[in-house]
């Protein structure tokens, strides 16, 4: 009998450490789209004629800084996820239409691309080692955390590029 409580107990300890790392998943997935959601908002703020807009010379246009980390979001995710990256590296940003309309459909596939790739990870893996851009090791979950920290930041600065435009940025959206 205590051989079949201590299996038993094992087995529920299993079922509960296995169900505690897919609700990680569930809630990296969820975060995931929180964010693509945001990042709508904030290309629907941003006017259609000033898609080019650059606060300075040398900085990149609003269209540019969304499909940089479009870019990045590939990289990081087919890295971590093992899924193959559809696009070339920094084949987004180098897009000859930077119009809202394409800039918006290449945001959001980048978006689809890393919620998917995400959904089908095992669990297990989130601690196997990648290495990124040919010179940084990190583990695959670290590499996904490094993902919506870019994307974030970069998002982030174009609030600014929205009111240069004379546009209202989106309510923060943290929740």
């Amino acid at each position: 009998m205590k051989k079949l409580k201590l299996v038993l107990s094992l087995m529920v300890a299993f079922w509960a450490f296995q169900s505690a790392k897919a609700q990680s998943i569930d809630e990296m997935v969820k975060e995931w789209e929180r964010a693509k959601a945001y990042t709508k908002e904030y290309l629907d703020a941003m006017p259609a004629d000033k898609y080019d807009l650059k606060p300075t010379p040398e900085m990149r246009s609003f269209a540019e800084q969304m499909l940089h980390f479009t870019d990045a979001n590939y990289a990081f995710a087919a890295a971590a996820t093992g899924e193959k990256s559809p696009i070339g590296q920094g084949e987004s940003e180098k897009s000859a239409d930077k119009s809202k309309e394409n800039t918006t459909k290449l945001v959001m596939a980048g978006y689809d691309f890393v919620i998917n790739g995400i959904k089908k990870m095992n669990p297990a893996v989130m601690g196997e080692n990648v290495k990124m851009f040919g010179r940084f090791e990190m583990t695959k979950g670290m590499a996904i955390t490094k993902c919506f920290e870019h994307q974030t930041h970069h998002r982030g600065q174009t609030t600014v590029y929205i009111r240069l435009a004379g546009a209202k940025p989106p309510q923060e959206k943290l929740f």
